[in-house]
């Protein structure tokens, strides 16, 4: 029996509101240039806004270091604004999905701030503190951005944990006064009409620092079964889990219905297969399709009746894919569209970052002056420090940088691509004359209008929510095919992921619902040669 959920059937636009859409002319992002853009939002037919952080923060990681969680950044405006925001949204069918950040706070919310004061603070607890060894971190945890992950505190001659920037210590989840804390956080926004909770690097809440557990600890599904009770369980939201280091059996236990934990997770499997194994993610080597295939397929199998995947390609944290594994030059449009296929023809919730849909590609990155992004710059002093040549170091960068995803939406080809009237607080990718909003909406072949059919047809037939998929000719170097099938009918989504014509044949014709190039509305399937990033979706009419 198909349990019915509103967000089986939604596909996701994630906003990351520092380059979103500038109101005021102050060259960022904000609440009121959200909500001066939801026509657009809505003509492309998203149902759900993940929005990343709108909370005060002194932004040593753009908004992901927390200073009250209760409390809008002045930067992207006040409260009443977005509770407009939530209204208005509400008004045009589509949901806010707010990011839940609580592994970490910034070392600037109250609750540090009194944490570091004495070893004998009630707010002591909160966080994870330590001794040193002979003057030494405790242990040898690294942070995600390079370096310790421990930072001696002065005032109390301890070390206190931090996973990423040494502004971000780590919250203590084995104390229940904590998890109290949060649950009131999340009643807050629950309270205030929101739709769901993308949940920031949820599977490091359990960690164990004394035995340098960083995920995946043997508590974190007690505290998310809490969470569920406390907080979203009888409502109806939507929710998934940042989840880097899942597995197959950990998604299961992480978004079957039955355990009452999550919705879905974001699993990084597919996105890690161009790093090097055992390596950083700017370790590069080339994508093997066959690989690419072969995970999809195993957490398509695996959660099939058991759980849900959230398909994505794009977020704040990862480069453009048309620029990562399509071709952002001569075939930028086909790559595009191709990629886009691929992802919305399979079983799931699909995501979208801002700018995807119109195919922004990754910006030029030709020095360190060009990155704004912690965790590049770090990265990339770091790498000189051991010797690295400056060609690899800023090729890793410009292939992997987080701050690829985080240049300014190009909405026109006006001053600073109609992003801000001031002057704005990162770059512009300078092919915005090119690619943007405006073009995309002016040219019925565009991407934006490829991916709103997209939209459209997910809504419209059951198959894309409820069909089982099945991969097609999993050795295939050159063609990505599946089918997916449902209530006596198949589709076969064919698509071609290189540059080069291949050859295709399956024992059918096909009827076209859609394709990013001109096609006869019905196909002969048995011999046909696929054109560079070709991608049909069609019904199988059977031989």
């Amino acid at each position: 029996m198909i349990k019915e959920k509103w967000w089986k059937k939604s596909v996701v636009y994630q906003i990351y509101p520092r380059s979103f859409c500038d109101s005021n002319g102050d060259g960022i992002g904000d609440i009121n240039g959200i909500r001066s853009k939801l026509w657009y939002l809505k003509e492309l037919g998203i149902d759900i806004i993940w929005l990343s952080p709108v909370y005060s923060s002194p932004n040593a990681d753009n908004g992901y270091d927390i200073s009250d969680y209760c409390g809008i950044s002045p930067e992207y405006g006040t409260m009443d604004e977005m509770k407009a925001l939530i209204d208005e949204c509400e008004n045009c069918g589509i949901k806010i999905m707010m990011d839940l950040v609580v592994n970490h706070t910034s070392d600037e919310h109250p609750w540090f701030i009194e944490a570091k004061q004495s070893k004998d603070n009630p707010y002591r607890e909160y966080y994870i503190w330590r001794k040193g060894e002979k003057g030494n971190p405790p242990n040898q945890l690294e942070s995600c951005f390079g370096g310790s992950a421990w930072e001696y505190s002065e005032e109390t001659k301890e070390y206190y944990l931090h996973f990423f920037h040494k502004k971000q210590p780590d919250l203590n989840w084995e104390n229940q006064a904590v998890r109290k804390e949060v649950w009131k956080i999340m009643n807050y926004w629950i309270d205030m009409g929101i739709g769901g909770f993308r949940m920031d690097v949820i599977d490091m809440i359990g960690k164990v620092p004394d035995k340098e557990i960083k995920e995946n600890g043997p508590r974190l599904h007690e505290y998310l079964q809490e969470m569920n009770r406390e907080t979203f369980g009888e409502k109806n939201l939507v929710t998934v889990g940042e989840c880097w280091g899942a597995d197959i059996e950990k998604g299961r236990l992480y978004s079957d219905p039955e355990r009452k934990e999550l919705d879905m997770i974001f699993q990084f499997e597919q996105m890690l297969l161009d790093q090097v194994p055992g390596k950083s993610k700017w370790d590069l080597k080339p994508l093997e399709l066959k690989q690419l295939k072969q995970v999809f397929a195993k957490w398509q199998d695996a959660l099939e009746g058991k759980g849900w995947n959230s398909l994505f390609w794009n977020n704040h944290d990862l480069p453009r894919i048309v620029s990562r594994w399509g071709n952002d030059k001569e075939y930028r449009v086909e790559s595009a569209k191709m990629l886009a296929t691929i992802l919305h023809g399979m079983k799931g919730t699909p995501y979208i970052y801002q700018g995807e849909e119109i195919g922004m590609t990754n910006c030029p990155l030709l020095s360190v002056e060009d990155l704004a992004d912690v965790e590049s710059r770090n990265m990339y002093y770091e790498r000189k420090q051991m010797g690295y040549k400056e060609e690899d170091i800023m090729n890793s960068i410009s292939t992997k940088a987080r701050d690829n995803a985080r240049t300014p939406m190009q909405w026109n080809d006006g001053y600073e691509a109609g992003f801000t009237e001031g002057t704005p607080w990162y770059r512009v990718n300078p092919n915005y004359m090119e690619i943007n909003a405006k073009k995309a909406l002016e040219d019925k072949d565009s991407i934006f209008y490829y991916y709103k059919e997209l939209i459209y047809l997910r809504k419209k037939e059951p198959i894309l929510i409820y069909g089982n998929f099945k991969l097609l000719y999993p050795e295939d170097k050159s063609v990505f095919a599946y089918i997916r099938e449902w209530d006596y009918k198949k589709w076969l989504i064919v698509c071609n992921f290189y540059g080069n014509p291949t050859d295709f044949m399956y024992p059918a014709k096909g009827q076209v619902i859609l394709s990013n190039y001109k096609q006869e509305p019905v196909i002969l399937l048995e011999n046909i040669s696929l054109r560079p990033y070709e991608a049909i979706i069609c019904e199988l009419i059977e031989t």
